[in-house]
């Protein structure tokens, strides 16, 4: 018995030297880390966790334990970014009705889920990759609750294949008190809004009512999809934008003991920064980059946002919906990228794309940042990717396999300038 585990003992030892297989080295190369930049790095991946994330110039590693090493020459390599909040795999053409895929008749809604929904053929998942935009959080929109989001990688066979996290959390849409933004409150809004804040507050309260019984005679399908909410393991998105609506959602959100509430959109909460920062509530901002909500407001408002709330210790992260939402997402980087002029220094505004969001959806412990233990998903890129100048990804890789970087649009441009008889760029 003792020879057989000496023997164990001398095979073990006699493969420490040797490359793993399946996994790889990158040196030569600048990593972006969330408190630093590397310049001369190097990176260890095994399986499909990182192993290794430091400065060359200052350890010793071994290169054969790896099985490949590429020479990055001296390119960016960059945690995958993810996109919240968005309708990606939901639908494919918005002015195509057959295509949009996130929107269910009724108010409350909690059990629809995106998970079994998300479409892994969507062409749009392939040319977010391209620019960096490796996991995305697709939400169900429309009603009063619209549904649970589920968070999948970018590129997938299926949805089972894709997905990271399920059920992330439900997604509320907060009856707004204002009619329209510049306008003041009107009976009428008023009113309708009201009603249906009580609807909100009678639905939580049967919930939790039904929920507290662990095995009902009758299962309803709308109460056992808010269990994971009253037990603290999913998050509820209050989607809400105006000051006053802001903060009725977060007191609605003590009063019914939500233990993980999450604002979206939230334009106006710097207002309400002093009631976000003690309630630990965590933001996600829409586009920053457009007309201010009121008269009175600087041109720059929206840009500034960000900084703000970072100052004050908030939790934030930045998400592209509105207008050509699913399309438009490939650009989440330069949103980041451009709010650097506003306040953020470079790792914060890459940690508002990245670790941030990880952190919200609950994955942090796996993904949002180039740090050993977590999963290998990142990409390389020649520069800046919060910079359309330097952007562009070179190689991808989820969760240790590497991904191929092409998509339709390339296989047109490449098919046009072959017809033409063009020299490509």
């Amino acid at each position: 018995m003792i020879r057989n585990g000496m023997f164990l003992i001398a095979l073990l030892l006699g493969f420490a030297g040797k490359a793993q297989t399946g996994s790889f080295l990158i040196e030569n190369v600048v990593l972006h880390l969330p408190d630093k930049t590397i310049e001369n790095g190097v990176l260890g991946v095994m399986g499909d966790s990182i192993v290794l994330a430091a400065d060359a110039r200052v350890i010793k590693f071994d290169k054969r334990l790896y099985d490949t090493i590429y020479n990055a020459g001296g390119n960016h390599l960059w945690p995958g970014f993810i996109s919240l909040n968005t309708v990606i795999g939901l639908t494919e053409i918005d002015a195509v009705r057959a295509t949009r895929d996130y929107d269910e008749t009724g108010d409350m809604n909690p059990h629809v889920r995106s998970l079994t929904s998300f479409n892994t053929d969507s062409k749009i998942l392939a040319t977010l990759v391209n620019n960096g935009v490796l996991m995305v959080q697709s939400c169900p929109r429309g009603g009063l609750i619209s549904g649970s989001s589920s968070v999948f990688t970018s590129l997938g066979w299926n949805w089972e294949d894709a997905a990271l996290k399920a059920d992330d959390g439900i997604h509320i849409n907060w009856p707004s008190l204002r009619s329209r933004r510049h306008a003041a409150d009107t009976g009428d809004a008023s009113r309708k809004a009201l009603q249906a804040q009580q609807k909100l507050d009678e639905f939580f309260a049967l919930s939790r009512a039904y929920c507290s019984n662990p095995k009902p005679e009758k299962k309803n399908l709308l109460y056992e999809a808010m269990r994971p909410v009253f037990a603290g393991q999913s998050n509820v998105y209050f989607h809400a934008s105006l000051q006053r609506d802001i903060r009725d959602a977060l007191l609605f959100a003590a009063r019914h003991e939500i233990k993980r509430p999450v604002l979206v959109g939230a334009e106006e909460c710097l207002s309400e920064a002093a009631l976000i920062k003690q309630m630990n509530v965590p933001v996600i901002l829409a586009r920053l980059f457009r007309l201010p909500d009121l008269p009175d407001q600087s041109p720059v408002a929206a840009a500034e946002l960000p900084s703000k709330l970072q100052q004050a210790g908030i939790l934030v992260a930045l998400c592209y919906e509105g207008d050509m939402e699913a399309m438009g997402s490939r650009n989440l980087p330069f949103t980041a990228g451009n709010a650097i002029a506003y306040g953020l220094t470079e790792q914060e505004a890459m940690n508002m794309i990245s670790a941030n969001a990880a952190k919200i959806l609950g994955i942090d412990s796996d993904y949002g940042s180039l740090e050993p233990g977590k999963k290998a998903s990142f990409f390389l890129c020649k520069g800046d990717a919060l910079d359309m100048r330097g952007s562009g990804a070179l190689q991808v890789w989820i969760n240790g396999k590497e991904q191929s970087t092409d998509n339709h649009q390339k296989q047109l441009y490449r098919r046009y300038m072959q017809h033409y008889k063009l020299q490509a760029e």
